[in-house]
């Protein structure tokens, strides 16, 4: 496989733009964001600042031919999806490799339907704390890109390609045998730790000290457990409590990224989370209560973003 010499990135939200500074630190010609008219005029005019330092990013118009990347890195929120998809088109080309840094369970097919399931390597990140707050991103630790096809035993050219390109550019990865088990573990971390910051305003600091807290986490965990083992993914209580070893090393004033989403007026992510639990519950017969309640709860925080309670949708 041959090396990684040029990166789109779409997406320049905290996840986004804490790689997007690793990668430009590393070669500024390496990396080219992926925006519309709108926000590039922004982004050049007031700059992005990622922990505290100003970057004049390359940008590219999604509707922009020819040029195709080596690597497509994705890192939008679950609802901006479809846009991105059509966004990215012009970057996609015969031998581009696209990494998908959303949350849930289904991006990578989303994705895979449009440009082809053999672009898609399985991704996410883990273990970091960053946050965004309108064009500035701030992070005191570069989370962990867990990536790979669906099974690892031997490394694919793709892989070791984006290995290379993440080793030479201070990117912490990993790349476990058994990605599918993987992205099962941290959608159960997403839907245990997002919205019960978010409806309790909490911050990593309480999970790290309130034992309340640490067992509304591991409640809304369970059921994603029981869930994986109908689906064949063999998750249990000791991967519940590695997540908890995971926010105890985060910084205890930071935030999740649905309390940052809930603080702002946003749209939350709590469809694919607990939405989603909801959903197979109830095609595999299995009760899920705990995110049954957070679903409503978190909703019902959008719908007041207005103050009227007829906000979000």
């Amino acid at each position: 496989m041959k090396p990684i010499r040029s990166v789109h990135l779409i997406g320049l939200g905290a996840i986004g733009g804490m790689y997007a500074a690793l990668l430009h630190d590393r070669n500024p010609s390496l990396l080219t964001v992926v925006a519309d008219r709108e926000r590039r005029e922004r982004h050049t005019r007031d700059g992005v600042a990622i922990n505290g330092k100003r970057y004049e990013f390359r940008y590219r118009d999604p509707g922009a031919s020819g040029g195709a990347a080596d690597l497509l890195i994705v890192g939008v929120k679950q609802h901006h999806l479809s846009r991105a998809i059509e966004d990215m088109a012009g970057s996609v080309g015969e031998d581009t490799t696209i990494l998908s840094l959303l949350n849930g369970l289904t991006s990578e097919e989303l994705i895979g339907k449009r440009f082809g399931i053999d672009k898609m390597l399985y991704s996410f990140c883990v273990e970091t704390d960053a946050t965004r707050e309108r064009d500035s991103v701030s992070f005191t630790k570069v989370g962990t890109i867990v990536f790979g096809e669906r099974a690892n035993e031997h490394l694919s050219g793709r892989v070791e390609a984006v290995s290379a390109l993440f080793e030479q550019c201070g990117i912490p990865y990993r790349v476990p045998p058994d990605m599918m088990r993987e992205l099962w573990w941290k959608f159960m971390m997403n839907v245990g730790i997002n919205p019960v910051s978010a409806i309790l305003g909490a911050l990593y600091g309480v999970f790290q000290h309130v034992a309340e807290a640490r067992e509304l986490f591991r409640s809304a965990a369970r059921e994603v457990v029981v869930l994986a083992r109908v689906s064949g993914v063999d998750l249990g209580e000791s991967d519940i409590e590695q997540c908890l070893d995971i926010f105890g090393r985060l910084s205890p004033g930071r935030k999740t990224s649905m309390l940052q989403d809930v603080e702002a007026g946003r749209k939350t992510e709590i469809e694919i989370f607990a939405g989603t639990v909801v959903e197979l519950g109830r095609a595999h017969n299995v009760p899920t209560p705990i995110n049954e309640t957070l679903l409503r709860m978190v909703r019902t925080l959008e719908h007041g973003y207005d103050g009227g309670g007829t906000g979000a949708p």
